[in-house]
């Protein structure tokens, strides 16, 4: 729910649609699917644009009824980019949307690459200036090993980092020196592969003083 709500506003207000629907009761696909739009769509007020996320939360609830009998166990277990484009297919769900789904709801290996994750792989030089969604996304599944526990972690300390260092042109990550491109992040081990974590985590930030 909180993953299509926050679309395009802040998380403190699709906190404050996500806590009207549990007190109606409204977090199970069932009750979301049966509901008028119209009523549904005044539950979610606070989140903004409320017709049109009550129209994507049911189109994305009544797949989820139709396809997984209203349960995220059968999205474990389908095969990932099949999965992955079908839900593309939905009204209103786009890339970061799914794959915000896909992770946090579903346990599958997909990074979310959202604007602060693009803009601080830019600014360190990783990928292009104007990379889009596919292509940090892509970048950051290649060289991380396929841990969904590890996506979920490293895309949180992205957020944090973005919040605090990369709003602002004047206030960013520091930038790699002229001449000296970045180094690459680890790369997983070849065991990586098959879905088992790699034996080599990723440094860790160092907390500051």
């Amino acid at each position: 729910m909180g993953a299509i709500l926050t679309q395009h506003t802040a998380w403190t207000s699709a906190a404050r649609a996500v806590a009207a629907l549990r007190a109606r009761r409204l977090l199970r696909p069932e009750p979301v699917a049966a509901l008028p739009e119209a009523e549904l769509a005044e539950v979610i007020r606070a989140a903004g644009t409320y017709r049109l996320k009550a129209r994507r939360l049911q189109a994305f609830t009544r797949w989820l009824l139709e396809r997984f009998g209203g349960r995220f166990a059968g999205m474990r277990r389908a095969p990932l980019l099949a999965l992955r484009r079908e839900m593309l297919a939905i009204v209103g769900l786009g890339p970061e949307t799914v794959d915000a789904i896909l992770l946090y709801a579903a346990g599958r290996p997909v990074f979310v690459a959202d604007a602060y994750a693009r803009r601080l792989l830019a600014r360190h030089g990783f990928v292009p200036e104007r990379a889009g969604y596919e292509t940090a996304r892509g970048f950051l599944e290649a060289h991380l090993p396929s841990d969904p526990a590890l996506f979920n972690e490293f895309h949180a300390l992205m957020v944090a980092a973005g919040k605090e260092h990369s709003r602002t042109a004047g206030r960013q990550s520091a930038r790699p020196r002229p001449g000296s491109p970045p180094s690459a992040p680890a790369r997983p081990s070849p065991s990586s592969g098959s879905g088992r974590r790699a034996s080599r985590a990723p440094v860790r930030p160092e907390r500051r003083r």
